[in-house]
């Protein structure tokens, strides 16, 4: 079975969500962020960098739509749009886990 042009474009924008979320700052953002909605200021206090670091990655988590975004006032909050995503990093975590014990098995041998 052949990849197909429509089939062929649903892995690329898989991909691109995956590629969004495979920086250590952005994972970070997402498990604040699951924690209930934040404003720039504290992700930038939380994370240490300063806020123009902070927005390009909310822009990158943005753009795939894994966080959205509310303007109050003259700040700017942001909230997960899907909360499914957690699910992902519960299984990265159970893959994670099951290396660690393919290692311990073969070590053992």
């Amino acid at each position: 079975m052949s990849m197909d042009r429509k089939k062929k474009q649903r892995y690329e924008a898989r991909a691109q969500v995956i590629k969004a979320m495979a920086h250590p700052t952005r994972l970070f953002i997402v498990d604040e962020l699951a924690k209930g909605e934040r404003c720039v200021c504290e992700l930038r206090d939380m994370i240490g960098v300063d806020i123009s670091t902070v927005s390009k990655h909310l822009s990158v988590l943005k753009q795939v739509g894994i966080v959205e975004d509310e303007k109050r006032g003259l700040q700017v909050w942001y909230s997960l749009r899907v909360p499914c995503i957690l699910k992902f990093f519960g299984c990265v975590e159970d893959v994670l886990k099951a290396n660690v014990i393919l290692a311990k098995t073969l070590a053992a041998r």
